[in-house]
């Protein structure tokens, strides 16, 4: 796993080993980035169920302004941690061990980009999704990172479903604003 381009392009990022982890691949990564590669610079990012963080890191290595990595587990937030010295990006990042539910639940800051790729079929995508849209800008996007049969809803909020990307067996749904 590396950073794929930018300021820490090549530098290779560290994860947790196990069954249990699973990281995006550098194909569905790389895909991810060309959907919003003109919406970076300068966005406040919300990598939420961070695991190894390489997508808030990755945003950060393209010029995002600040990424706020959350996870539940210490094991991820440490390699978080260990991935942003690596990368040099610590100094616009924010690494906080909670539950990523009641994180989106009870804050009042806005993000522009956010990434939601949660343990699969756990139910957890369905509960972030509408809490994650009440936090994000109306210029914002979030993309989620599912399994390509999982049903994931049209509506959000505010937020309409735009469109499903297909990688093997996984896809990535991309929401945006829509006005009334």
């Amino acid at each position: 796993m590396r950073v794929i381009t930018g300021t820490a392009r090549g530098r290779k990022l560290v994860t947790l080993d196990g069954e249990d982890v699973r990281p995006t691949t550098d194909r569905v990564k790389e895909a991810l980035f060309s959907i919003i590669q003109f919406e970076i610079e300068g966005r406040k990012v919300l990598d939420l169920f961070a695991g190894s963080g390489q997508l808030g890191i990755e945003a950060l290595s393209r010029g995002a302004r600040s990424a706020v990595f959350v996870d539940i587990s210490k094991g991820p937030i440490e390699v978080i941690k260990q991935n942003l010295e690596t990368t040099g990006l610590g100094k616009n990042a924010i690494v906080l061990n909670t539950d990523s539910i009641a994180f989106a639940a009870s804050r009042a800051d806005r993000y522009d980009i956010a990434f939601l790729d949660p343990p699969y079929r756990t139910g957890l995508l369905q509960k972030a999704l509408p809490l994650t849209a009440n936090i994000m800008n109306e210029s914002g996007v979030i993309i989620c990172e599912a399994p390509f049969d999982e049903e994931l809803p049209e509506r959000v909020g505010s937020f309409k479903k735009i469109k499903e990307y297909k990688y093997g067996k996984i896809k990535l749904v991309t929401y945006r604003f829509e006005e009334n």
